[in-house]
């Protein structure tokens, strides 16, 4: 029987998109996790122009223009972003303790800079995706959670070592977790329920 201890962590993980995110409240033990909450949250401003792809509405401003109104729609995403996180938490975490936030991040490559950037269709959009990704590990922090950030493109081979399992068996484990919630279920809430359950391995062994 896991111990209690660890049975009554919660840890959350987000998979970005433009304006919103999946979201996805795993707790239990590591070996049995369940599905807590799962949710899209809102992470753009709609009233403010350009918060769902700041780079493309930069794009045609003069630098200084640019700069700020990306700043200005990083506030905004941020400060959305938190208060969603804390509604969350404030419902998932009643007798547990949020262990830490699962970020599904790109591939890691620095971005040029900001001139660069809106030259490129191809760099404002990977900008973008970056954008949206370090709002949630930056309102995870906030939220005063261990922030776990995990290559989407590595994420099933992270959580089979994480779990000690082979990636099959790791693809397994999460089609029969949602099997069990019901729909929806898409790759948004498989990969950000992953990212989730490698924080509840990585945070505590004894849990397994």
């Amino acid at each position: 029987m896991p111990n209690r201890q660890f049975a009554a962590r919660v840890a959350l993980g987000f998979r970005a998109h433009s304006g919103w995110a999946a979201a996805v409240a795993l707790g239990g033990s590591t070996s049995d996790p369940i599905v807590l909450d799962r949710r899209h949250i809102a992470i753009a401003e709609n009233a403010l122009r350009g918060a769902k792809q700041p780079y493309h509405a930069a794009e045609p401003l003069p630098i200084e223009e640019a700069r700020a109104l990306i700043h200005k729609c990083r506030l905004s995403s941020e400060s959305l972003a938190v208060e969603a996180i804390r509604a969350l938490l404030a419902e998932v975490t009643p007798g547990r303790h949020a262990v830490g936030s699962g970020v599904l991040v790109g591939s890691g490559l620095t971005l040029p800079p900001l001139p660069k950037i809106l030259q490129s269709h191809v760099l404002l959009h990977r900008a973008e995706g970056e954008f949206f990704r370090e709002v949630l590990a930056l309102a995870s922090d906030r939220c005063s959670l261990r922030v776990t950030r995990v290559r989407e493109k590595e994420i099933w081979e992270r959580g089979a070592a994480a779990l000690r399992l082979d990636a099959g068996a790791v693809r397994e484990r999460i089609t029969a977790i949602g099997a069990l919630v019901g729909p929806p279920w898409t790759q948004d809430e498989k990969m950000a329920a992953l990212a989730a359950w490698v924080v509840l391995a990585e945070s505590g062994k004894a849990g397994a």
